[in-house]
């Protein structure tokens, strides 16, 4: 069974490493009453679910200190996969991969990636409301609504454009105890990623000569009326040709040369 066979494209973590770089190294500026800025912060980023840092922060009686979680900071975590039929490209359509090595017997492919939607959440979760919006709005203007990433998903292939959505924002104040002392602010913006994901690279042969016969009956024992035989055509000093007569042998001619193409075709 061919799904059985292991491969690893290590896709989905280039996908989770592309959406976090987005957002890496964002900066807030803080002022005082004078409007001279008195502190710079890097906003650290990590990918997880936020009910893991909200327990840190529940927890912690004094959000200021030096501890193993401070604000503001962010994180990140994929949330869902969905199919997405409308990017559907034929199963059977083959893409090409570069080719490294000295020998042109063969040539590397992959099938036609599928499509797939990757929901992601960003989370934003600050100690002071206007330190969120300071974040916030440093990403959303790159979105109307989408921003488009170019990456190199598979070795060999051509760079992959990769379309990020921004879909919305939202807004939470968390609270412990009465309502009186605010704790955390939280902003969430929902992010797709229409991504692709790809099988495990093939190989295949490549043809340099063809020889047909041909008949005008369907009949098993109908006699042959046409030979026809189809190869490259190049002249020694590199120039594509289509006489039989002036090429080199047809093994000698690689798949990436400029050549003709010579047809030729006999009554039996």
């Amino acid at each position: 069974m061919a799904i059985a066979n292991y491969f690893y494209n290590k896709t989905t973590r280039k996908y989770v490493a592309l959406f976090g770089t987005l957002f890496n190294q964002l900066k807030i500026e803080r002022e005082n009453n004078a409007g001279t800025k008195v502190q710079e912060l890097i906003v650290p980023l990590a990918y997880g679910p936020y009910q893991k840092f909200l327990s840190r922060i529940t927890q912690d009686p004094n959000l200021n200190r030096a501890s193993a979680i401070t604000l503001p900071r962010m994180a990140f975590e994929i949330t869902s996969y969905q199919y997405d039929g409308e990017r559907n490209i034929a199963v059977t359509k083959k893409v090409r991969k570069e080719q490294k090595s000295e020998s042109d017997d063969a040539r590397n492919f992959v099938y036609s990636p599928t499509p797939y939607n990757i929901e992601f959440s960003l989370f934003i979760m600050t100690k002071y409301s206007e330190d969120a919006t300071k974040i916030m709005e440093q990403i959303v203007p790159f979105f109307q609504p989408d921003f488009t990433v170019t990456a190199n998903l598979i070795d060999d292939l051509d760079p992959i454009d990769v379309p990020i959505i921004l879909n919305g924002v939202s807004t939470e104040e968390i609270y412990e105890g009465d309502y009186i002392e605010r704790r955390a602010v939280m902003y969430t913006l929902n992010f797709t990623m229409k991504a692709w994901f790809f099988g495990p690279q093939r190989s295949s042969k490549i043809i340099k000569f063809i020889d047909t016969q041909y008949a005008a009956d369907t009949a098993a024992n109908a006699a042959f009326e046409e030979h026809v035989t189809i190869q490259p055509g190049l002249t020694a000093n590199g120039t594509p040709t289509t006489d039989i007569n002036n090429t080199i042998p047809y093994t000698d001619i690689e798949f990436d040369d400029d050549w003709g193409i010579i047809k030729i075709t006999e009554s039996l």
